[in-house]
Formats: C-alpha cells, structure tokens, sequence
C-alpha cells in the first residue's frame, strides 16, 4: 500500500511539473505555451551571440512545428517568439537589432509601407527600457496584431497586421536572418 500511495504522489508531482522541451545556455523552455487562447507548440531554440558575447536565447512557438521557413512565415493564428536575456541590452540597441533585421528581409517598397508599424515598435521598444539579464521579452501574435511584453507584463501599444508579425518573424527564419545558427535552432535543428 505504501509503494502504491508513493507512487501515486510522485506522479501527481510530475503532473504538475511544468514540461520542458529544451534547455539552452542553462535556460529552459516549456513544450508549449498559450498565447491568446491556443496552444502553441515549441518549434526549436536558439542562442543570439552578438560578438563574442551570449545575447539571448530565443523560442519559437507555433501552431504547427514545422522545419521549413516559408510553413512557418505563413502560418496563421497565434505565435510567439519568447527571448530570454543572458545579458542587458538598451532599447536602442534592441530597436537597432529589429530595424535592421525587418531592412534585411524586406524591399524599400516593403520598408515604406510598414513604417508607422516600424515606428510603433521603436516606440515600443523606449516603453520596455534596457532589458536585463534574466528578463524575457515576449513578441505575441494575437488577433492579427504584434504584442510585446516584459516579464508577462505588456508594454507599449499593440502593433497591427498580421503581416507585420511575420516581418518580424523574418528577422529570425527569414532568408537574411540576424543570426544563421539561431535560425537553425528555431527550426528544430
């Protein structure tokens, strides 16, 4: 009766344990996450190193996992992409890193056409500050429109277009992206 009881509290113990997918850099990532009502799933993770340095590790979450960009870029409905700061980074230097990375994987005509959305996410960007090591910057996909929260906590104004999320995607699986081995990793490699 005793094995029996112990068994029973080790397994509810484990059921409630969150599940972790993957583990980078000493930071874990759960197998899922709900991001405006649906459940994503954990497509891959990925370290940014910029310079010599760890920046961040990222975590694509998606409806579909999937290995190749162009799935994922048109995929539908909810998506997140989850950083989780191994160092401080300002909000210009952020901002910079975003910018940058939307001119890469975009024309000028493209460029022309998403900048009051381009300029809502450096606005955005001031409102959350200097992230610090150990903060998680989360860009959400909710209702057709770009979320960005601190910590859980949303910052700024929501950022409209569907369109503008997966520019933003681009920046990590796109065909420029900011980092090569971090695309790899988002993609499940």
């Amino acid at each position: 009766m005793k094995r029996v009881l112990t068994a029973a509290i080790t397994a509810l113990l484990l059921a409630a344990a969150p599940a972790f997918a993957a583990e980078i850099a000493g930071v874990k990532f759960d197998d899922s996450a709900t991001v405006g009502g649906r459940s994503l799933v954990l497509n891959g993770v990925g370290l940014r190193s910029i310079l010599f340095f760890k920046a961040y590790v990222a975590g694509l979450y998606v409806p579909e996992k999937s290995t190749a960009p162009a799935t994922l870029l048109a995929q539908k409905g909810p998506r997140r992409i989850s950083l989780k700061m191994l160092m401080e980074l300002s909000a210009e230097r952020m901002t910079k890193a975003f910018v940058e990375g939307i001119e890469k994987n975009h024309s000028e005509a493209q460029l022309a056409a998403m900048k009051p959305q381009i300029d809502q996410l450096t606005a955005t960007m001031a409102a959350i500050g200097t992230a610090k090591k150990g903060d998680t910057v989360d860009l959400d996909l909710v209702d057709g429109a770009t979320r960005i929260s601190l910590n859980g906590q949303p910052k700024g104004q929501q950022i409209a277009g569907e369109d503008f999320y997966t520019a933003v995607m681009r920046i990590y699986v796109g065909e420029h992206p900011a980092d090569r081995d971090l695309k790899e990793g988002l993609l499940g490699g």
